[in-house]
């Protein structure tokens, strides 16, 4: 029951926001630049009883991978920009992010 808890009102913010977005695409934007996976991840393990640390180890992880997800909207918005098509932006931003976070891993180790 909890787990659908958790999806229900995960479901029904992505849902606003997407509302937003059709009417206020700069302001859906810029509402979704918000964290609120990250926020709504660390309060649903708060509530199920996780350790501090992990809630920590969770919000480091969140950090390490802003500068991959970064590089992966702005390529995706450059290729939308330049009449490529959404699979081929989504595409094009999904390896970057891999090379990105893989380049991370090389030059600062995890």
């Amino acid at each position: 029951m909890f787990f659908l808890t958790k999806v229900m009102v995960s479901a029904i913010i992505i849902g606003a926001v997407t509302e937003v977005a059709r009417y206020f695409p700069k302001y859906g934007g810029i509402i979704a630049a918000l964290p609120l996976v990250s926020l709504l991840s660390l309060f649903w393990l708060s509530v199920q009883g996780e350790k501090i640390t992990n809630l920590s180890n969770f919000a480091l992880g969140v950090l390490w991978g802003f500068p991959a997800t970064a590089v992966l909207l702005l390529l995706v918005a450059l290729s939308l920009k330049y009449s490529m098509s959404l699979s081929i932006s989504i595409g094009l931003g999904l390896v970057s992010w891999l090379v990105v976070l893989y380049i991370q891993d090389i030059l600062f180790g995890s």
